[in-house]
């Protein structure tokens, strides 16, 4: 008898007992995530760690841990970050320290040690990404105003989740709180993240760009994976953890057009390792001794729930928002989220946590999860009773703020043209450090290796020199003949001084640059290097070799960082600055797709009168690749139509009622009660009202819906029979039509 593999066994195993309590889980409602919990803690009974079955399924959960962070990096993107707004930056990093100060406290108060601490405040300051899309869905909060704040804090927490990680195994291996280490640490992560951002950025797009005819899905799946497992390995290599390389290559491909694509081809893999993650983190918990802890995990859930409630609540307020989309916002974000898991395992490989702490955090994220719900149906009653029993002079000074964009000075020129100098200064010499770093890091030992001595080195100078000139050109030249240059040169003399300086500072620095370069390399004298980086610069400064292929970068990168951007624009129902406009009001916009079995289709706008029932506005309709911007009242709606609604969030949740008053007849219609179409004969009897009568007229089609498709008459067949054929005694008539109708034709 073949053998099977230990490791197909196992694999077995967990796919059983998860399959098996996600069906449960399904049923009563609940989130999947808590299904595989649930079954790696039955696991727990039968492989534990001394099994030497239990590091594969380590392995397994590595895998897990690598497809998660990926697929939240196809969700991420560094592009979405921006465009979440200033409200969602200071509501995220409000609640971020704020917890991670409470749950320091907290563990200091149960006499832990203050590394566990501090790993505790890291698990309890980030909310669930999964846990609140699902909610949202189930109790159709995604058109609420407050929800796009939600996701856009979410997003920010994903980022600092993977910083903390990064951070968190400096200080873990250290096992001390130095400033230095920790500065150099942020700075090594920052300059990957940044680095590998440009040049994923510059390099990915215009490569599936190239290949997109050769791109199937089978074919984007395989190579969306070497690029995610290329990262991890790059990741690795330089001392960050694989989550880290899978998440930084998910958000560079969520920049480019096949992100959707990559994500919807993804799923499934993301789906299987990582129900194999959360079985793990379930086999972790030791039910026999949670008894143990049951006084830390019910503080914790506490916490937890009344720490990010209030602290998120602030956070909001101070963003700039109502006091109504503070609390909503705030009641949404009171569990734990899934990084916890992650973080907590990081602290039990790195030996720094006690293992009690994991079956804790564990313990007290299912009671979280399982409270999302309630908190966030519980936000409407404490928002009323607030507005009841606040004082109005409370009320107007927490409300006087919510009034969105804040306009920004334009007026002043050297603010602008500074600022854009700074940007560009920061991310072109940056590159070129990185390069000049690498050159002297790999390129001079591999070129020693076959061209030693002098020559080596000097063949590395030059063709760093080549490579980082146009990024050193860009330094020097670029907003040099911008509007805010000319500008402030012609308005007053007294401003040429410190243009001019401008000029030379950042000469100065790219001189520096290159003199360092050929210190390292050819070990000449300071005047020398000057000479030599002086004569470097005025070449390339004014080579048009070099302003070629400047340009043709810069436009490259802006290309493929602003591909997907101006694609969906260009889908888009309105203009960014109708939104922003509509975003400073308590109004907002919502896109609804219509189910064919909506009893608002094949209606006109007219009829159904939204606006005065209920104060929405149809804004635009989304008809296949057609877009019909503010329809008259003779508009109707189609099956499969989108329709972009402007209202307020009470407006939106009365006229998703009305939209979808008959999704619940048609989702709890099972697929047996559908009724079927089959053919099927009848013979017309001598007392047949169907006598004389000819098809047209015998309402076999307009009243029964069934289709003649042929008679027998006599020993003749005639098949697809005409219209006006009348029927007589004896006939066999041939039918296609629902049973039930065939029946009633038959009783005629």
């Amino acid at each position: 008898m073949e053998h099977i593999s230990p490791l197909i066994q196992e694999l077995a195993l967990i796919l059983v007992t998860a399959g098996a309590a996600s069906v449960l889980f399904k049923w009563l409602k609940q989130p999947v995530v808590l299904g595989y919990i649930v079954a790696g803690i039955i696991l727990s009974f039968f492989i534990t760690e001394d099994n030497p079955e239990y590091k594969n399924i380590e392995t397994w959960a590595e895998i897990g841990i690598i497809f998660l962070l990926f697929g939240l990096g196809l969700e991420f993107s560094f592009k979405k970050l921006m465009s979440v707004g200033a409200t969602a930056f200071v509501s995220a990093l409000f609640l971020v320290i704020s917890m991670i100060g409470l749950g320091y406290l907290t563990g200091i108060c149960f006499g832990w040690s203050s590394m566990t601490s501090l790993f505790l405040g890291a698990m309890i300051c980030m909310s669930s990404t999964m846990i609140i899309i699902k909610v949202f869905d189930d109790l159709k909060l995604t058109s609420k105003n407050f929800a796009g704040i939600v996701l856009g804090i979410l997003i920010i927490e994903d980022l600092v989740a993977v910083l903390l990680m990064v951070l968190l195994s400096t200080v873990a291996v250290s096992n001390k709180f130095e400033g230095k280490e920790m500065l150099f640490s942020f700075f090594k992560l920052s300059t990957f993240l940044l680095f590998w951002f440009i040049l994923g950025t510059y390099l990915i797009p215009t490569f599936l760009r190239k290949t997109k005819r050769f791109l199937n899905d089978e074919t984007l799946l395989i190579v969306s994976l070497a690029f995610c497992l290329g990262m991890v390995f790059l990741a690795t290599s330089a001392g960050f953890s694989s989550a880290l390389g899978a998440f930084i290559m998910g958000s560079i491909l969520a920049e480019t057009l096949d992100s959707e694509r990559i994500e919807h081809a993804i799923l499934p893999i993301k789906n299987f390792f990582g129900a194999i993650f959360f079985v793990s983190v379930g086999m972790m918990v030791q039910i026999t001794s949670l008894s143990t802890y049951i006084v830390p995990i019910l503080v914790i859930s506490v916490v937890v729930i009344l720490g990010q409630m209030t602290f998120a609540t602030i956070g909001v307020l101070l963003s700039g928002q109502n006091l109504k989309t503070a609390v909503s916002a705030g009641f949404s974000l009171s569990q734990i989220g899934e990084f916890s898991y992650i973080i907590a395992a990081l602290g039990m490989s790195l030996g720094v946590i006690q293992e009690s702490l994991y079956q804790i955090i564990v313990s007290a994220s299912v009671i979280t999860i399982f409270t999302t719900p309630y908190m966030m149906r519980f936000a409407t009653p404490v928002n009323a009773f607030l507005e009841k029993k606040l004082p109005v002079n409370w009320q107007n000074f927490l409300n006087k703020n919510a009034s969105g964009a804040h306009p920004v000075n334009q007026n002043n020129l050297w603010k602008k043209l500074l600022t854009d100098m700074g940007r560009i200064v920061l991310i072109y010499y940056f590159i070129s450090i990185v390069i000049v770093n690498s050159s002297l890091a790999y390129a001079v030992p591999f070129i020693q290796g076959w061209l030693p001595g002098l020559k080596g080195n000097i063949l590395v100078a030059a063709v760093t020199v080549l490579i980082i000139a146009p990024f050193l050109r860009a330094v020097i030249i670029k907003k040099n003949h911008s509007i805010e240059y000319t500008t402030l040169w012609n308005e007053s003399k007294s401003n040429r001084g410190p243009l001019i300086s401008t000029i030379i500072f950042r000469a100065i620095i790219c001189a520096g640059l290159i003199m360092y370069l050929l210190f390292k390399l050819l070990h000449t004298n300071l005047v020398i290097d000057f000479a030599l980086a002086a004569v470097i610069l005025v070449l390339t400064t004014f080579s048009q070799h070099t302003k070629t292929r400047s340009r043709a970068m810069e436009n490259r990168f802006k290309e493929n960082l602003n591909e997907k951007e101006k694609y969906h624009e260009s889908k888009a129902p309105l203009t960014k600055g109708f939104v922003n406009h509509v975003l400073e009001r308590d109004l907002h916009l919502s896109e609804f797709a219509i189910e064919p079995y909506f009893s608002i289709v094949g209606k006109t706008l007219k009829e159904l009168n939204f606006r005065q029932i209920f104060g929405v506005s149809i804004v635009t309709i989304l008809r296949g690749p057609f877009r019909i911007n503010i329809p008259n009242g003779n508009e109707r709606i189609y099956p499969n139509d989108h329709v972009v609604v402007l209202g307020t969030d009470k407006q939106m949740e009365l006229f998703q009622t009305r939209l979808e008053e008959k999704r619940k007849k048609y989702e709890n219609l099972g697929e047996s009660s559908v009724p079927k179409v089959k053919m099927q004969q009848f013979q017309i009897t001598p007392e047949s009202q169907l006598i004389g009568e000819t098809i047209r007229t015998s309402g076999i089609q307009e009243i029964y819906d069934c289709l003649v498709i042929g008679i027998e008459r006599n020993e003749f067949s005639i098949q697809d029979p005409d219209l006006d054929l009348v029927l007589a005694e004896g006939d066999i008539v041939w039918v296609i039509g629902e049973y039930s109708n065939i029946l009633k034709i038959c009783e005629l």
